[in-house]
């Protein structure tokens, strides 16, 4: 089901009624979501993502503009209207019924021709749990069951309806380290067996880009860019983006470009093409250094990490507006742990300008 946004607004009033100001959650949102997709929205708390998958869902009204689910327009629809299946951060499960009882509760609440017999809703809840791998939990409550174990109920519960839209809020945050990678390569699964169109809500970005088609990043309510998630990591529309995406996070320095050569702090770096003589953010990738006895770029070391196939050198510039600069290199290449400076060369295609007023990404071309 394709699901398509047009211009949609959600402001909410101001809670200090005497300053009036109102609040803007989203701001002219306009995005389809392809049939059959994984989409990803993305960005830190507050920046309107929640507000909305609940749009979507219908738990929240838009002051403006229009919700389409395929040519249905779903905007006054309510949301057991809608064909949605939606699950929590919380789980919010039953905690009085049997894993079966939560699977089967929103069947047995259809009416009308949607409504199913007792072994047609017994089928189907047994259909969803072994979608999930709980089959053999069905009779267990959920305080008898792992954080992981309850997030699959949580699941089920909304896959046992054939909704025509999954939505999920941040449905990973509750989960350890172990537990989040393990169920969000289940929901991969669920996904692609299923076909269901389903947008994820995460403010990790390490989850949004291994499990989606594609991903929207948001702030302050404005969609900043929009596409697949290795693409937006390669070519990231403006400073907000790139910062937000990546693990370690980019390294960004204060830089200026002048007659064609691109300085960091006061480090020619590079020879480059098509920027006006400028002050700079220079932005690169901690994959973008590489060790250089002759490379212009010189940091103060601080320490090596091994981390067995690679090796992340800890470092510092009097440029770097990150506390620490981070560089990923190949354990083979050998770091002088000793050593009072290290010097680097940088891969072109790992590196991004943007201008110091509207962090706007400058394109150039290496000479």
């Amino acid at each position: 089901m394709k699901v398509e946004l047009q211009n949609l607004t959600k402001i909410f009033p101001s809670r200090n009624k005497k300053s009036g100001e109102e609040v803007i959650a989203v701001n002219d949102f306009t995005f389809t979501i392809p049939d059959g997709k994984l989409v990803g929205l993305l960005g830190p708390s507050g920046c309107g993502k929640s507000t909305t998958l609940y749009m979507i869902s219908g738990l929240q009204q838009p002051s403006s503009g229009r919700i389409f689910f395929g040519d249905e327009d779903v905007t006054d629809l309510s949301p057991e209207n809608r064909g949605i299946g939606l699950v929590f951060q919380n789980y919010a499960l039953y905690p009085h019924m049997t894993v079966k009882q939560n699977i089967l509760f929103p069947l047995q609440n259809l009416k009308g021709k949607d409504k199913m017999t007792k072994q047609e809703m017994l089928d189907r809840a047994l259909e969803a749990a072994k979608l999930v791998q709980i089959d053999e939990l069905m009779d267990r409550k959920p305080s008898e069951l792992s954080g992981g174990q309850q997030q699959r109920v949580a699941i089920a519960r909304a896959l046992v309806k054939m909704p025509r839209v999954l939505l999920l809020d941040e449905p990973l945050s509750n989960l350890d380290a172990r537990l989040r990678l393990q169920t969000r390569e289940e929901i991969r699964r669920i996904q692609k067996e299923t076909g269901i169109t389903t947008v994820f809500v995460t403010h990790d970005q390490e989850e949004a880009m291994s499990i989606s088609d594609m991903i929207v990043v948001m702030k302050l309510g404005v969609v900043q860019q929009v596409g697949k998630p290795q693409e937006i990591y390669d070519d990231p529309t403006n400073l907000f983006v790139a910062k937000f995406l990546g693990t370690p996070p980019i390294n960004v320095f204060r830089g200026k470009v002048v007659m064609d050569m691109l300085y960091i702090g006061e480090d020619p770096v590079m020879k480059i093409k098509g920027v006006e003589d400028k002050d700079v953010y220079v932005a690169v990738r901690p994959e973008g250094f590489e060790l250089n006895p002759k490379g212009k770029f010189v940091c103060e070391l601080s320490n090596v990490e091994v981390m067995g196939r690679d090796v992340s050198v800890v470092s510092r510039h009097e440029a770097s507006i990150n506390p620490v600069i981070r560089s990923i290199i190949n354990a083979d290449s050998g770091v002088d742990a000793t050593a009072t400076n290290v010097k680097f060369s940088l891969k072109p295609h790992k590196v991004f300008l943007f201008d110091t007023e509207t962090e706007e990404r400058i394109p150039f071309e290496v000479k």
